[in-house]
């Protein structure tokens, strides 16, 4: 049977939900959407942010291949040039929006899509969840520990329920380091080490965005590390309880040798490594060059601008509550991208080395080395899944939209507490660094730290 077409997908998704149904896992947000995700009706979406993220993941990539299990009631952004092109791009016939308020009064959805910039991702989740709206939100969740706790506090209150998409956790290499991990194949883990490379293209590329202001994306430790801490948390199925960090600016920003406003019109376009000129992609260059004129945001904007004041090295020391020790650290100038990890035990080690980009060709599997003690050394080759994020993007989405009952056995559905702790060791790290001392992830909201199990 061919899985490449939704409703073949069902199928398979159906059957091996029924067959590993009992004692698996079923998270929350997963019994919520079951209640609007109806065989007699679609369930109604609606989206605010309507950017590269949410109109293409979010977007267009949810219209083709759910068109018998959802409809856009609604889309918002604060940009009408861009709000028109992305209805346009979409061919929806709902209605658009500028207030995200009266959207929710006219529309009526059941789950609200936030893709906004990361510092007011809790405005929208907070007013849908009291407006009686389940919301699902990129990563990271939030900004800010307070901000954090607001969404906690409306959750509780409303009775509705936040997902966050952490799609990592969805791609087959991941969920097999979290499989051999939980099987016990290296004895009880004790300590991990961590090194993620982001490159001199897509490393950069947080700097020419809002992503290079802190009180846009509460830097690189919330915005892009959310991904990595929330994998280690899921693999170690424990709580962080203190962060220690160091980072500092020293490659981009007031670092840089000249600077202008934008690659465009830039006097140093000829002399500079990293120029680059968004108007040879027509699609960018009409969702955002040609619609400048409604808030002004450049989206080739200089690397080496005086305002940028996020780190662009971080290294950050976890200590979970079950006394697993991380190394972490995140480097955004590389030659290369990817990631190496390693997981020590008391019975081996478990590693890998990913490579996600230039200079290597990409491969069709990754691999994990796993070595026993006093044993031989295997090799696991894992295939990717296809699609972005490793293979993670389309089965997170086939869960949401075609079976949010489908049992859930690596416990990879993402809430608010999820959302929360992942975010929670990188404004530990923020604070860490501003402060020079380490930081109790008990200090920053009221969540209860747990040793193992953490639950939803």
């Amino acid at each position: 049977m061919s899985l490449s077409n939704p409703s073949s997908r069902r199928k398979f998704l159906l059957s091996s939900g029924t067959a590993l149904a009992g004692s698996l896992f079923l998270h929350p947000i997963a019994q919520a959407l079951s209640l609007v995700a109806q065989p007699q009706r679609k369930m109604k979406l609606a989206l605010v942010g309507t950017g590269v993220r949410g109109l293409s993941m979010w977007g267009k990539e949810v219209l083709e291949a759910y068109p018998d299990q959802v409809e856009f009631v609604g889309l918002c952004d604060k940009n009408e040039g861009r709000l028109r092109l992305g209805h346009a791009y979409l061919g929806v016939k709902c209605p658009v929006f500028l207030d995200f308020d009266q959207m929710l009064a006219q529309t009526s959805p059941d789950v609200v899509i936030v893709t906004t910039v990361d510092s007011t991702h809790h405005e929208f989740i907070i007013k849908s969840l009291r407006s009686g709206m389940h919301a699902i939100t990129e990563k990271p969740m939030t900004t800010d520990s307070e901000k954090v706790q607001a969404i906690l506090d409306a959750e509780r209150s409303s009775g509705k329920k936040v997902l966050v998409t952490f799609n990592y956790r969805y791609s087959p290499h991941r969920q097999k380091l979290y499989e051999l991990l939980h099987a016990g194949e290296i004895g009880t883990v004790t300590s991990v080490d961590f090194h993620w490379y982001l490159d001199t293209s897509h490393g950069a590329d947080y700097f020419r965005r809002w992503h290079g202001i802190r009180g846009y994306s509460g830097s690189l430790l919330v915005h892009k590390a959310s991904h990595h801490f929330d994998l280690l948390n899921w693999w170690l199925d424990s709580d962080p309880e203190e962060v220690f960090a160091y980072g500092s600016l020293e490659f981009y920003g007031k670092n840089g040798p000249f600077r202008s406003k934008s690659c465009r019109g830039c006097p140093h376009a000829s002399n500079c490594d990293f120029y680059w000129d968004i108007t040879k992609n027509k699609y960018l260059s009409q969702l955002y060059v040609d619609n400048e004129s409604y808030d002004g945001y450049l989206r080739d904007a200089c690397v080496f601008r005086e305002e940028i004041d996020i780190y662009d090295k971080m290294a950050v020391q976890i200590r979970y509550k079950n006394k697993v020790q991380v190394s972490y650290s995140l480097t955004t100038y590389s030659p290369y991208e990817g990631y190496r990890i390693a997981f020590n035990g008391t019975k081996g080690r478990l590693e890998a080395w990913i490579k996600e980009s230039q200079p290597w060709e990409e491969a069709a599997e990754d691999e994990i080395v796993l070595v026993k003690n006093f044993g031989k050394r295997d090799i696991i080759k894992v295939p990717h899944g296809g699609g972005g994020h490793g293979g993670g993007d389309e089965r997170l989405k086939d869960k949401l939209f075609l079976d949010p009952e489908r049992a859930d056995p690596y416990k990879q559905s993402a809430g608010s507490r999820d959302g929360a702790m992942s975010c929670l060791i990188g404004i530990a790290a923020r604070q860490s660094i501003e402060e020079g001392k380490p930081i109790l992830i008990a200090s920053l909201t009221d969540l209860p730290l747990l040793e193992k199990g953490r639950g939803a």
